[in-house]
């Protein structure tokens, strides 16, 4: 019988993997799992033997002797005659004849009383009226008796101020140092607030105007614009490509991409689903239109009078009056005065701006015309440039019957192959039979053998799992 494979040793395409669980908690197994991705990716090397264990091996030293059988159960034990226990049959059940006594001993020392319902302990519900006038002396009025209580005179005594008649006679330091002087008011030098008006016409003469010098202006240079002037000489586009290139006749490239052949299947599609197998069609009504009622207008006209319109009474109010002061703005028709105290008393002193302060220059400025012969243009030679001779050939095709050889090593030694799915795209791989899953994540699957293979040819699923 074949040895069970895992489903990443069935795969062909080397993109399946199985996951990897990190515990194997629920596994008691002894199955190990010789797949992983070191022993794949590891080079073996036939010339290194591995390292030798110094562990010593764990095996059963057999006792040499003979064993003997005999314990101290067996030594101590002494076997007893057992003797089976009488079964006794069970006697058939014979309901007995004649009726029931349902009598207890309750019912026959119990002895009923009358007994009258329980009259409620709870007072009548008393209704105060407010109809009648009351008329009562509450036991507070009716035990309190007044007494004549007398009240108590103060006994504070009653100091009376009486102002002396005699005068004062203690004068203070400040009047005995005070003299008394007249009291000479000082004259005001503020001007009377008469408006002054000046014969002498207004002078609009600003040191602006007086310095002012106008200088004439020369008309502003306008440089001319320069015409374009195209080029005699023909344009040059002769780039690298076009010198270097030279086109050879041949055949187009052939194509060695593999063709793309469609995985088809032959079996007739059928269009029902497990949900259309299984889903019945049920008889649904359709919901009922509640139709609205038609608006009835109220019969008579409609009354717009309001509590506010018929209790309101309209009455005259005269508008506030303002409680601003009026204000007391003295209003004079006389021109303004702009004189001041500054502008009579103050006289403005003639001056001038006075000059910046520069440093007197070292080194004098040139006078003369300014002289830009260098020494390369002093001491250079022109020489006649005599043009290297150019050994590049000819640009020119030469035409060639011979016929081009494009064949290449790829083309002559690659062979088409059919593109085969592998079989672990398959939920089920065909020829495999699923076995279990250990804990580690391997799906292993036993191959079938001919006999099997033919009989579950036809369960083969036709779905493609996509590898992402």
């Amino acid at each position: 019988m074949a040895r069970p494979q895992c489903l990443c040793e069935i795969c062909t395409c080397g993109r399946h993997r199985c996951p990897h669980r990190p515990t194997r908690i629920y596994d008691n197994g002894q199955r190990l799992c010789l797949t992983t991705e070191y022993v794949e990716k590891y080079p073996k090397y036939s010339n290194i033997s591995p390292a030798r264990s110094l562990k010593p091996k764990e095996e059963y030293q057999a006792h040499r002797g003979k064993m003997e059988g005999i314990t101290t159960f067996k030594s101590d034990y002494l076997p007893y005659d057992i003797v089976k226990r009488p079964f006794r049959v069970q006697e058939e059940y014979k309901p007995k004849t004649g009726e029931l006594e349902l009598g207890t001993t309750y019912k026959k020392d119990y002895y009923a009383h009358e007994i009258q319902p329980v009259t409620l302990i709870r007072p009548l519900e008393r209704k105060h009226t407010t109809g009648g006038k009351l008329d009562t002396i509450p036991t507070y009025q009716d035990d309190y008796r007044s007494w004549e209580v007398q009240r108590r005179e103060p006994v504070k005594v009653d100091h009376a101020y009486h102002p002396p008649t005699e005068k004062f006679g203690n004068p203070t330091t400040f009047q005995d140092d005070f003299v008394p002087r007249e009291l000479n008011p000082r004259q005001s030098f503020k001007p009377l607030c008469v408006p002054k008006l000046s014969d002498v016409p207004f002078d609009s003469t600003t040191s602006h105007r007086i310095s002012y010098v106008a200088h004439h202006l020369e008309p502003k240079f306008v440089k001319s614009k320069e015409e374009y002037k195209p080029s005699s000489q023909p344009f040059e586009d002769l780039t690298t490509h076009r010198n270097d290139f030279k086109g050879l006749p041949g055949p187009l490239a052939r194509s060695c991409k593999p063709e793309n052949a469609k995985v088809q299947s032959s079996d007739h599609f059928s269009g029902v689903t497990e949900f259309q197998d299984r889903f019945q069609p049920w008889l649904v009504s359709l919901p009922e239109a509640r139709k609205s009622k038609e608006y009835v207008p109220p019969l008579g006209n409609m009354d717009l009078n309001s509590t506010s319109r018929l209790h309101y009474v309209k009455h005259e109010i005269s508008p506030a009056v303002p409680i601003r002061p009026i204000s007391n703005a003295r209003r004079t028709s006389a021109p303004f005065q702009g004189n001041t105290t500054m502008k009579e008393d103050f006289k403005a002193w003639a001056s001038s701006r006075q000059e910046i302060i520069k440093k007197q220059q070292e080194i004098p400025k040139p006078t003369g015309k300014f002289y830009d012969l260098t020494t390369f243009k002093s001491h250079y030679i022109p020489h006649h440039i005599v043009p290297a001779q150019s050994f590049k050939p000819v640009h020119v095709v030469l035409p060639n019957s011979a016929h081009f050889q494009d064949e290449t090593m790829y083309r002559t030694e690659y062979t088409p192959k059919k593109q085969e799915i592998c079989p672990a795209n398959y939920t089920s791989p065909p020829g495999y039979i699923y076995v279990n899953t250990d804990s580690h994540g391997h799906k292993f699957f036993r191959q079938l053998t001919p006999e099997f293979s033919e009989l579950n040819s036809n369960h083969v699923p036709k779905e493609v799992a996509v590898v992402s």
